[in-house]
């Protein structure tokens, strides 16, 4: 069973009168609010799925807020709810003025998640209008598909702080600090030693010849955890030294399995504009 979904969203950038309804376009999945797009939809138990798309013909009245709802909800391959949400209020301030709204979207997979296909379901209706029989409304979906149970990096983001607050790009300019925070599931236990997992995270810089930029990777180990923590997260800082273009290779190893599994993630660095 899908847990309740969690649900962000940013709005700017609007077109100054109401439409007749509204039209939810450039859909895409990322890994983070901001982070690159994914190259499949498929996830594992436990990872995040984070959307992006834009809203079109969202009011903007004089002053300034965008006044809506957004509503999501999913179902299996049969049709069958997993996870519905209620409408959840939004009043977003966008200044900017413009034809398009950036929404972004993101949805927590419980660790107990059934593989299969499913759909996920977002709504938007904008309030500004008074009657909700005249509200403008559009609606998008995405086809995923959770995977079975196995060791894995999941729920991938970037962000400016260690505590995840606040989402930034993978591009950024030398000067800035990127905190990469990401979680491994389906990792096993020793009965030997108190049922206690060993895991090893690594984080590894590439350049862009794919050659290592330091003698050895950063490590992070986990030997002790709550008999019922599924997930185990760690946090790896990368400081924006000098522009290029360069891959953070992230790994971890269940030495009570035997097992691996990496992440790649591109970032880049570029000049402060003189």
């Amino acid at each position: 069973m899908l847990p309740a979904l969690t649900l962000a969203a940013a709005l700017s950038l609007a077109p100054a009168q109401p439409a007749s309804s509204l039209t939810l376009t450039n859909l895409r999945a990322t890994y983070g609010q901001l982070g690159p797009t994914r190259p499949t939809a498929k996830y594992l138990p436990g990872d995040i799925v984070y959307l992006s798309f834009d809203v079109e013909g969202v009011n903007i009245p004089k002053d300034g807020k965008a006044r809506y709802t957004l509503t999501t909800d999913v179902k299996d391959k049969a049709g069958k709810v997993k996870s519905q949400g209620d409408p959840v209020p939004r009043t977003d301030f966008a200044p900017l003025g413009g034809g398009k709204v950036p929404v972004l979207t993101f949805a927590t997979l419980g660790v107990d998640s059934e593989p299969g296909e499913y759909t996920l379901k977002v709504t938007a209706t904008d309030t500004s209008v008074t009657d909700p029989a005249k509200q403008p409304t559009g609606s998008v979906e995405y086809k995923f598909e959770v995977l079975k149970p196995e060791l894995g990096i999941v729920g991938v983001q970037v962000t400016s702080d260690k505590g995840g607050s606040f989402p930034t790009p993978t591009t950024g300019y030398v000067g800035q600090f990127l905190w990469i925070r990401y979680s491994a599931v389906g990792f096993k236990r020793d009965p030997a030693k108190k049922n206690q997992p060993d895991l090893k995270f690594e984080m590894t810089t590439l350049d862009e010849k794919g050659e290592p930029t330091l003698a050895a990777p950063l490590t992070y180990e986990a030997k002790a955890l709550e008999d019922n923590q599924p997930v185990v997260t760690a946090w790896m800082y990368v400081p924006l030294t000098r522009t290029g273009k360069f891959t953070v290779r992230l790994k971890v190893t269940d030495n009570v399995a035997g097992k691996t599994a990496t992440f790649e993630l591109p970032i880049k660095a570029i000049a402060v504009e003189k």
